[in-house]
Formats: C-alpha cells, structure tokens, sequence
C-alpha cells in the first residue's frame, strides 16, 4: 500500500507543478519598458527606465512561478501611433505581459486601452494625465509616480501661500500640458488669484522667445511652465536671458526634474519651489539605491525611474501571488498588496488603478548649500498621499464607486 500512495502522491505533486506553468501564457514573463530614448523626456526616463526596470527583475531573483524574467525595450518617439504599434506587436506577437514608464500623455493613454482590450496590464510611470485613472481608466490600468493634480495643486498652494496671485501660462501643446494647466489654474482662481494670460507651444521648442514677451507683457507676477523635458530647460534658461526675475516675475515649474535642475545648474534655478515623488538623498534607503542605480546608468535617479523600479518590482510581487500572468487577475493582486520600497512606503492602489504614496516640496538650494552636483533639493514638507493625490470620492473613472 506504501508503494501506491507515495506514487499518488507524486502524481498529485507532477500535476500541480503542470497546473502552475500552465498559468503563464508561455516560456517566460516579458515586461516592456515603453519609453522616450532619444527625445525630450529621455533623461528622466528613457535608459533609465530600463536600467530600473533590470534592477527590479534582478532584485527578484531574475524568476517568477518558475520562468524566467525578461526585459524588453522601445522608442515611441513621443507618437501615440508609433507607442500604439510598438505595444501591439509586443502583445500580440512578442508575448509582453506588462509595458510601463510611457512618459507622454497621449502615448499613455493609447497604450492603455490597447493592454485593456488584450487583457495586458499596463503601468504608467511617466505621464501625468490624470484621465489614465479618470474617464480612461481601465481594470488592467495603472498611475503609478505621480499626476498633473498632484503637481499643480501642491506647487502652485505653495506660491500662492508665498503672496502671488497673478499667473500667465506657458503650456506644452498635448494632453500632458492641458492636463498641467487644467489642474493649476482652479487652485489660483479658488484661491483668489487671477490668471493674467496663457499660450501654447509645440513638443520640443527650442526658441521661447515669443512666448516670454507674452508672459512680460501680461505682468503676471508667476510665469508658470506647464512643460516638461528640455522645453522646461529651453524655457528656463531663456527667462533667465529676458531678464524676467529683474522684472519682477518669477518662474513655477509644474513639472520639473533633478535632471532639469542639474542641467540648468544651481545659479540659474535656485529657489525653484517644486513637488516630486522621490528624491535619492532623502535617507540612507535611497542613497544606497542611487549608488546602485549609478553603477548602470550615468546620473542619480529621477522620481520615474525609481517609480519604474517600484512598478516592475510590485507587478512581480502580483504575479507571483495569483499564480498567472493573466491580465485581470494579475491586476486584482496588484489592488491588494500593499506597496513597500525603496519609491514608496505604505504605499496603496485604489480601484481606479492610482497608486497612493507621499509627495514632497522641494526647494532648489543656492550654490554655497549644496555638497556636490546632485545635491540640489531641500526637503520642505512631506505631502500625505491622501492630501497629494486627488480623491477617490473625485474619481471620473467609470468602473469605480465611490465610497
């Protein structure tokens, strides 16, 4: 009787071992790094986004349910077709279970939908629409670093809180850009300031002239950049040339970068007030994450790539924990764990896929404070996620109801 049961057993055993990997659509779990390698927005996300992403998947243990762990990677060119094309052949033919980073709005929210209707799970960490949790969300769909009404409502507070109150617009001609302005302009009208004028500029500016001399003839007391990249580095550097902080205005960055300010330098973007999701010197956790992170990639990294990091790392925790690659049950984890990392502690995911964590306001330092090139930020406040984040009670996202 000995002889029979240990092999029912082992049957039993052979079995559930078949009905695991029978759980994973194929040989492998593939996750695309959809990212901007070469344009505006490739130095806070781009290579880096990759490099965070093989640090995540070799910090697992390059495995999960048995398979091993792949890295692919692309350009989208800031083009919603060219992304769309990219993450149709990486679903349908290229066996991609998870694409994440897609900094650009519209890229973003093309992607998104193609991963909802093949049951995909996407993960954005780089754009920052909030329609990618509101009227576009979608059950396989993530927001993951942060938003345009995480960065416009806690950095334009901030300003208002400092006594201005007149704003004149320098805006990004996309979604990413209207987003920005959308979320910021309620807070100074609410707040009883007054928006003096705004304008639009395309992707990739390299002459912000025009667009200045509207911002001076306004007399706004803030010239806010709804921008991002190297136009916000274009812009920057130009204000500087006009002359527009010896006019009296002063320069608001709705989205700005450690890579932004190390490119600008100290002197030029000193005394900048921002808000980012992460930054590398904040305690020993995240210097030691940067040092590591440096040994692959040539600068300290940027909120987007530790959010990459955080995305790749928690996406695994899911799969391992439904026992498939399957989009929507996949997705169903990542709503149940909790998020715990070097990015974010304490970290949670709504119904509408927006993950909750802290945000902080930043201060540029002057040159005399800072201790080397990447020392550039002072810590001012910390923003609780629940204040930072738009609540769910607000959600536009069709599937959800609110509580």
């Amino acid at each position: 009787m000995r002889m029979p049961r240990l092999a029912a057993l082992a049957c039993a055993v052979a079995l559930a071992a078949t009905g695991a990997r029978a759980q994973l659509s194929d040989d492998a779990v593939r996750i695309g790094v959809l990212s901007d390698m070469n344009g505006p927005y490739a130095d806070f996300a781009g290579p880096g986004s990759v490099a965070a992403a093989r640090m995540a998947v070799e910090d697992f243990g390059g495995r999960v349910l048995g398979r091993p762990v792949e890295i692919v990677s692309g350009d989208h060119q800031n083009r919603p077709d060219v992304g769309g094309a990219l993450a149709r052949r990486w679903f349908d033919v290229d066996g991609v279970d998870m694409v994440t980073d897609m900094p650009n709005s519209a890229v973003a929210l093309a992607v998104q939908q193609i991963a909802r209707e093949r049951n995909r799970v996407s993960i954005n960490t780089s754009a920052v629409s909030p329609e990618l949790t509101g009227r576009a969300c979608s059950p396989t769909g993530f927001h993951w670093v942060s938003d345009s009404y995480a960065f416009a409502h806690g950095t334009t507070r901030a300003v208002m809180n400092q006594g201005d109150t007149s704003f004149f617009y320098i805006t990004v001609d996309y979604e990413g850009g209207y987003a920005q302005e959308r979320e910021s302009t309620p807070v100074v009208e609410q707040g009883g300031g007054r928006v003096a004028g705004r304008v639009r500029h395309p992707l990739n500016t390299a002459d912000f002239s025009s667009y200045l001399l509207q911002a001076q003839a306004s007399r706004a007391r803030v010239v806010v950049l709804a921008n991002a990249g190297t136009d916000t580095v274009n812009a920057i550097k130009q204000a500087a040339e006009f002359g527009l902080a010896q006019r009296g205005q002063r320069l608001m960055g709705l989205f700005v970068n450690i890579t932004d300010i190390h490119a600008l330098g100290l002197r030029a973007a000193r005394g900048l007030v921002l808000t980012e999701a992460f930054y590398w010197d904040r305690d020993d956790e995240t210097r030691t994450f940067a040092r590591r992170f440096q040994e692959r990639h040539r600068n300290v990294p940027t909120q987007y790539h530790a959010g990459v990091y955080s995305a790749v790392t928690h996406y695994l925790r899911a799969v391992q924990a439904a026992g498939t690659d399957r989009g929507d049950a996949v997705a169903a984890r990542m709503r149940e764990l909790p998020v715990d990392d070097v990015f974010a502690h304490g970290g949670t995911v709504r119904a509408d896929g927006r993950m909750v964590h802290d945000m902080y306001l930043m201060e540029v330092k002057q040159p005399e404070q800072s201790t080397g090139p990447w020392d550039v930020y002072r810590i001012l406040a910390t923003l609780p996620g629940e204040q930072a984040f738009r609540p769910l009670a607000q959600s536009a996202c069709p599937t959800v109801r609110p509580q």
